[in-house]
């Protein structure tokens, strides 16, 4: 059996269940979530085991209380296979009055269902969980913090041992547990096999509305070929018919997508709205983005070589790789991740923003030292718009490379390779 690497999420879990009467783990397939609800579940069921399904719902139908029962924390995982629990474990964590009951875990957004009653709030807490990120999976020394930058630390200093092929293998790779520590071939068929999975059946098990899988094939390589960009629905269509044979209407695209969204195969960056000294209209435009890029990388038949060829799309990807990290190491802090742009093209392709306020601006360069100088400027010329008499000022400016090494620049701007990045 592989040994459990330990999770970002395990110590967000952790805090939820000290908070909350339950806590739903939402996240896509194969990630992790059941695994890591594991690690703190005191007992566990398993709405996907064949042996135990029928006897499991009987007993849920009949007597909820009786299948709720038992050493808590408890782990009901896919709990969406019976909807109709949600109620009852809201019923139950009001009865008993304690926090820490119940986990539930799915690959799905908890359906809006007859079945399901009440909404949870204030009873259930929902977290997001992702794939690993590069300091989980032991491929980032970790020795420069996103803690530490929110702190003020003036030590910046970390070295990089990946150099760009072993990047564009992480990129294809993915953060998929199960990939993890395995040989090269193997570790990329996993994000290939997730996508073959999502294609034959996921899709159609959201709502039950029969979906076309070609259909779903020509989106989702739309969405990897405009991957970091703020393409619409009508770009997407324009995309679709200017690459594939096949057109498809903007209504079809976007009940496609909302598919992959509530399966977490997608997860768009938000638009930033902070307060600005001008007038400048800021775009309100999510960029595309996957959860993990490999699922970009899988969807368009690319591997490592394929990026190292065009480093222009391995830009765009690794942006993507950057996004991911950022959003797991933010979560630990009870922060968020958006990115901002206006109408000038003055953009920060990452802000993590934490719940008290503070924010860091995040530009992401693969390598080009021009790239990242320019960069540095447009990130320096962004803090000087912000009203720094209504919000805080930044509390650093980062550049994310795929360089070698961690420094600040004499501006204060610091440039850090991503795999020197920690929570």
């Amino acid at each position: 059996m592989k040994k459990y690497m330990p999770r970002i999420a395990d110590e967000v879990l952790t805090r939820r269940l000290e908070a909350r009467g339950a806590v739903l783990i939402q996240g896509p397939k194969w990630c992790g979530k059941s695994t890591t609800a594991e690690q703190l579940a005191q007992s566990t069921i398993y709405m996907q085991d064949p042996s135990t399904r029928e006897q499991n719902m009987m007993l849920a139908k009949a007597d909820a209380s009786r299948f709720l029962s038992g050493k808590t924390p408890k782990l009901i995982d896919e709990w969406q296979i019976i909807p109709f629990i949600w109620d009852a474990i809201r019923f139950e964590v009001d009865k008993r009055g304690e926090f820490g009951q119940f986990i539930l875990t799915g690959s799905v957004t908890p359906p809006s269902s007859e079945e399901i009653t009440h909404s949870g709030t204030g009873r259930i807490s929902c977290m997001t969980m992702h794939t690993m990120s590069l300091f989980e999976s032991g491929d980032s020394s970790g020795e420069l913090s996103l803690q530490q930058l929110f702190e003020g630390t003036n030590e910046i200093q970390g070295t990089s041992n990946k150099n760009l092929e072993d990047l564009a293998f992480l990129t294809c790779r993915g953060g998929w547990p199960m990939a993890i520590g395995q040989k090269r071939n193997v570790a990329l068929q996993q994000a290939i096999d997730y996508v073959e999975s999502l294609v034959q059946s996921d899709y159609s098990k959201v709502d039950g509305i029969s979906r076309d899988p070609r259909r779903m094939i020509l989106i989702l390589k739309s969405y990897a070929r405009n991957l970091g960009t703020q393409a619409n629905y009508s770009t997407i269509k324009s995309d679709i018919a200017a690459n594939e044979e096949n057109s498809i209407n903007e209504n079809t695209i976007a009940s496609y997508i909302s598919v992959l969204i509530k399966l977490f195969v997608t997860e768009d960056l938000c638009a930033w709205n902070p307060n600005i000294r001008s007038k400048t209209a800021i775009r309100t435009s999510n960029t595309r983005h996957f959860t993990d890029p490999s699922i970009a990388a899988a969807v368009l038949g690319l591997g490592p070589n394929d990026l190292m060829n065009d480093l222009k799309t391995f830009g765009f990807f690794f942006e993507s790789l950057c996004v991911r990290d950022l959003r797991i190491y933010a979560q630990r802090l009870n922060g968020e991740v958006y990115h901002y742009r206006d109408k000038t093209g003055l953009e920060s392709d990452a802000v993590v923003h934490l719940r008290d306020g503070r924010y860091g601006l995040v530009e992401v360069k693969l390598f080009s030292q021009d790239h990242i100088d320019e960069a540095a400027a447009n990130l320096l010329k962004l803090q000087n718009k912000i009203d720094t008499s209504r919000m805080k000022k930044a509390s650093f400016l980062m550049v994310l490379t795929g360089t070698p090494y961690a420094y600040k620049r004499e501006d204060g701007v610091i440039v850090a390779p991503l795999t020197t990045l920690a929570p």
